[in-house]
């Protein structure tokens, strides 16, 4: 069917909930959706797709036909849509792989035994203790045990390599024995063996519970090197499972869900909580999400997905940001779960905290997948909530103004990229428009050169530099900087973000403003330090070029102004004699030992700087 077929038949759609299954050339199911009222929802993707995500305009591209199913109810319609996902996995909705095979624990069958995490089960003799689902857990079990207890994390065989090479530095900040360098007895390492199989079986609870009872009894006896030795495991034990639970302590059983997206693609991160603990943690990168795509309808999509897959639904999901059909989806979940449960969109306290540890963990893959540091890609998430974007902006250009009292009036333009100094893309400019000191006509005159050069960079065919529009500009002052170019972007018909950068009086941001109102920085960490980097450093640009161009000036004022100098042969002494004074200084033998020097010049000179000793 072509599109316009496709439309005539979604307009003869009742206006009933159901569910339509979009169908390719092949037959092939691609995209399966539900809908409140079919006839509604189903005609938006034949008609304009202007405001269509890319990624829904090429599967509209790819469809041929499509059926439906109606349903009694929107809820029931959401049901049959999670199912049918489940059932057919088309390309064009997410799709979660759902890798939560079993993993274990192994204990090595050596005399000296080892401990490590395993994805399978092998038939070698060795004792497994699992299986658990999650593998984060899992190692991090194995990696807590073995700091607690002081047993090695190398791949040394022992008893062949004891005594063979001096201990590494896990011994010396007390995470090892080191029974490479002999520093531990057998006997000594075996019992550290089993009580790191006693805590891995038994948990943090019952080991405390053991060992103290165990230290209370070895100070009773006067064994007080035993008793010191326990209470050392006490507190390691405990500081370990603190470390876990100081994020959560008040929240029993809970899930956080974040999203992080950078140009199409996109992360979402969950942690799991269970008894004030962090027990699992797992991120799905999505590639080609779609730039711009829509937050609600996504987290809506990837709730579904997500719990689809899992068999438990906690009482209790933290979110960033609500999805689409919260109460739908929210009624969904209670009956999966049995229960009532509830999202929360945390704001400040604990809570929040623990959903910016979320975040920070969906903004850390997704910043790996594209070779970058994952508090980069925060920041501009932080900074794009914080101004109201679409997206985090992925280009920002930033202006300052330097002059001295009106003269040498210059400006720099710096770019930052996915929140670094993009050093290529930095341009210099000199006011050339009038002479004086006006800084809001100064940043016009600027801008407005910058947007002429877009539109003949575009004309010749180019794509970088000039060529490519920011996402956000930032202006170096306030709301007079800001009226001052507004009119630009009007003028040229560009919708840009546009924000001044403003300091307190000991010079250091303290918020950003646009023409109506200020918004105070200082509570998003790192927006804030984001934002003040970019201030620093455009400022440090242009006072930069400012001092350059003075310098300039300055020799211009008195060395070009001799007869027969001109800029290189000016250069020239500079490099020579290092100093306007030396020059000065300098009698004309010496003068005509500089590069490009003949005699006339070097009199010249030598007489422009003697002429009231001549007289």
């Amino acid at each position: 069917m072509t599109i316009r077929e496709l439309r005539e038949k979604s307009m003869n759609l009742p206006l009933l909930p159901g569910v339509y299954i979009m169908k390719d050339q092949q037959g092939e199911i691609i995209y399966i959706g539900k809908a409140k009222a079919l006839k509604n929802r189903v005609s938006q993707y034949f008609g304009s797709d202007k405001n269509h995500p890319e990624k829904v305009r090429q599967m509209v591209a790819h469809v041929c036909d499509f059926d439906y199913i109606l349903c009694s109810s929107e809820f029931e319609a959401l049901v049959l849509e999670c199912s049918l996902i489940k059932q057919h996995k088309p390309k064009y909705n997410i799709l979660l792989k759902d890798d939560k095979g079993y993993c274990y624990i192994r204990i090595s069958n050596d005399q000296w035994r080892k401990i490590t995490f395993e994805m399978q089960k092998a038939d070698d003799n060795a004792q497994y203790l699992g299986p658990y689902m999650s593998a984060w857990y899992a190692k991090n079990a194995v990696d807590e045990a073995l700091k607690i207890y002081h047993l090695p994390t190398c791949g040394k065989s022992f008893p062949r390599d004891c005594k063979k090479s001096r201990p590494c530095l896990n011994y010396f900040i007390k995470q090892c024995d080191a029974p490479c360098a002999g520093k531990v007895s057998f006997e000594a390492y075996d019992e550290s063996v089993n009580a790191a199989i006693d805590f891995l079986k038994k948990g943090d609870k019952d080991t405390i519970r053991i060992l103290t009872e165990k230290m209370e009894a070895a100070a009773e006896n006067l064994d007080f090197e035993l008793a010191a030795k326990l209470r050392d495991r006490i507190t390691a034990v405990r500081r370990i499972s603190e470390k876990q639970k100081v994020v959560a302590a008040n929240i029993r059983e809970q899930d956080v869900i974040a999203l992080m997206t950078e140009g199409e693609d996109a992360c979402f991160a969950v942690l799991r909580f269970a008894d004030g603990r962090l027990y699992d943690k797992e991120d799905f990168l999505i590639k080609k999400f779609g730039e711009g795509a829509e937050s609600r309808s996504a987290r809506a999509e990837f709730i579904k997905r997500y719990y689809s897959m899992r068999e438990t639904v906690p009482p209790v999901i933290t979110l960033d940001e609500p999805p689409e059909d919260e109460e739908l989806i929210q009624s969904w979940l209670s009956e999966l779960r049995g229960k009532r449960m509830r999202f929360v969109y945390p704001q400040k306290g604990e809570q929040y905290q623990i959903l910016s540890m979320c975040r920070q963990n969906a903004a850390e893959r997704l910043a790996q997948s594209h070779g970058h540091l994952g508090h980069e890609l925060t920041a501009l998430d932080e900074l794009a909530k914080l101004l109201g974007l679409a997206a985090p902006p992925e280009f920002i250009e930033s202006y300052d103004i330097s002059n001295l009292m009106g003269s040498e009036n210059v400006a720099g333009m710096v770019v930052f990229r996915n929140g670094r100094p993009y050093k290529k893309s930095y341009r210099r400019f000199k006011i050339k428009g009038f002479a004086g000191q006006d800084d809001y006509a100064s940043m016009n005159e600027v801008l407005t050169r910058r947007f002429e050069e877009y539109f003949k960079c575009r004309e010749n065919g180019e794509e970088e530099g000039f060529a490519r529009l920011p996402d956000l500009i930032l202006l170096d002052g306030g709301k007079g900087q800001v009226s001052a170019v507004r009119p630009v972007l009007q003028q040229f018909g560009l919708e840009i973000p546009l924000f001044g950068m403003v300091k307190d009086n000991k010079h250091r941001t303290r918020a950003v403003t646009d023409e109506g109102h200020e918004i105070s920085v200082t509570s998003r960490r790192q927006a804030f330090t984001l934002i003040s980097e970019i201030q620093e450093e455009v400022h440090r640009y242009a006072i930069g070029y400012h001092r350059t161009s003075r310098k300039k000036s300055t020799i211009g004022s008195s060395l070009t102004e001799i007869d027969g100098i001109g800029a290189e042969r000016a250069k020239a002494l500079l490099l020579y004699f290092k100093t306007v004074k030396r020059i000065k200084e300098a009698e004309i033998e010496e003068l005509l030992h500089v590069k490009g020097m003949n005699r006339p010049a070097a009199e010249a000179v030598y007489a422009y700087y003697h002429r009231d000793t001549e007289k």
